[in-house]
């Protein structure tokens, strides 16, 4: 069994919001075994030299669509990608955003199959290297929805229409949703994933649409809480969120949209929200460059919203919500630069002690795996994260990993800085 000591110049654990310094981990096989100063090793323990550097626990992207190549692609996916295609994507950004620190990602689905879980348990069972991957294969939508990417091909009605047929999740009803939920279970899901609304990527639609009705949304969320599955849901506006609340969601993502009631209501419900500013970091600090690479109608919906943006996001950083860490790029960055969410939360004035925190122990129990993972304490699976620059002042601190280790195996690491 390898045996490693680590000497870390600070230490962030997950636990306490400060940077301790001159504290070592022992790691021995795939867990850690102490954490303090002058800690106790093997002699045939290797020693890692972290002490340039502040250690954290590896980091977790839990809003992660895995499964293309390139953003400048995504537009190809509807015709030319096969669903082999999009498997291989699958693989190569986990593998991408564990050489980047995030030790774990969140796919949260795709438009088509992308057979997602074999590269889950491919990774599982050692055969590839790359991210743990907490799944939800295939989000649940209806026809016409923010998860119907046929609306691009919607002036040529057959094919547009042909193409449906290969969404295994896309349906109509509360019968087909709940036989939708029990499938997706029975693949493996870990979550179910709802495209309750309308959204800014795809053009034919609206964030305030609402396009899953009540019944078929109670169908999906009662189903899966009798086969103890949580849910989460593409949600903005405080009107259907407050829907989803009462309905017993476990979460939401994006909430982009929302006001202090609906705010209040998920902090009284203790409903996590998993924000994902970056897409929309462009339209509220006005980074006209990076907006100018978005496509035109996601362009001019962040300008029609652009003030109750900037409001909302407000409510949620001054909130007590648990505020998940996620980064949802499908523009502009491509999906495994997880550390862009960190340079958000930053650059908007979050503490950077409750982003850490997002990114590793919330995270953590977001996931529903916070017994293995998520702080650096005895017991816990040794996944660690080492970084050169400054977590407190530098928002590009997250994109610039120098260490990883997953599992007490070390790996490659690689840098975002200047892609």
């Amino acid at each position: 069994m390898s045996a490693y000591k680590i000497l870390c110049g600070l230490l962030y654990d997950g636990i306490l919001d400060e940077l301790r310094p001159n504290m070592e981990i022992l790691v021995s096989g795939d867990k850690i075994r102490q954490v303090g100063r002058d800690v106790s090793a093997p002699a045939d323990a290797q020693v890692i030299d972290l002490s340039d550097r502040t250690v954290t626990p590896g980091m977790m992207d839990a809003h992660v669509h895995a499964s293309f190549f390139d953003w400048r692609e995504i537009d190809r996916d509807a015709v030319y990608y096969s669903n082999s295609m999009r498997t291989l994507a699958v693989a190569e950004c986990a593998r991408k955003a564990l050489m980047a620190g995030f030790t774990t990602i969140r796919h949260v689905g795709w438009f088509r199959e992308d057979n997602s879980l074999d590269v889950k348990r491919a990774i599982e069972m050692g055969y590839i290297q790359g991210a743990r991957m907490v799944m939800a294969p295939h989000f649940l939508c209806t026809p016409g929805s923010h998860g119907d990417s046929t609306q691009k091909l919607a002036s040529n009605p057959a094919l547009s229409h042909f193409l449906e047929g290969q969404y295994p999740t896309m349906g109509s009803g509360p019968d087909f949703f709940r036989d939708a939920v029990r499938h997706e279970v029975k693949l493996g899901a870990d979550f179910i994933k709802i495209m309750a609304t309308g959204g800014f990527f795809t053009p034919n639609d609206s964030p305030e649409d609402v396009q899953l009705d009540r019944t078929e949304l109670e169908a999906i969320i009662h189903t899966a809480r009798d086969l103890h599955v949580p849910v989460t849901a593409h949600a903005y506006t405080p009107e259907l969120i407050t829907i989803l609340a009462e309905l017993g969601i476990s979460g939401i993502e994006h909430a982009s949209l929302i006001d202090e009631a609906a705010c209040r209501l998920l902090e009284e419900k203790g409903i996590y929200v998993v924000p994902t500013f970056c897409p929309y970091d462009e339209i509220v600090l006005l980074n006209e460059e990076k907006l100018a690479q978005k496509p035109a109608e996601f362009q001019k919906k962040l300008y029609y919203y652009r003030d109750r943006l900037v409001e909302s996001r407000k409510i949620l950083m001054k909130s007590s919500l648990k505020l998940g860490y996620g980064t949802d790029l499908v523009t502009g960055y491509n999906n495994y630069e997880c550390g862009r969410e960190y340079s958000a939360w930053m650059r908007n004035g979050m503490s950077p002690f409750r982003t850490l925190k997002a990114a590793t122990a919330v995270n953590a129990d977001i996931l529903g795996i916070g017994d293995r993972t998520g702080t650096i304490e005895p017991g816990k699976l040794a996944d660690l994260a080492g970084w050169r620059r400054d977590l407190l002042t530098d928002d590009l601190a997250l994109l610039d990993c120098s260490f990883v280790m997953k599992e007490g195996v070390v790996y490659p690491t690689i840098s975002i800085i200047g892609k």
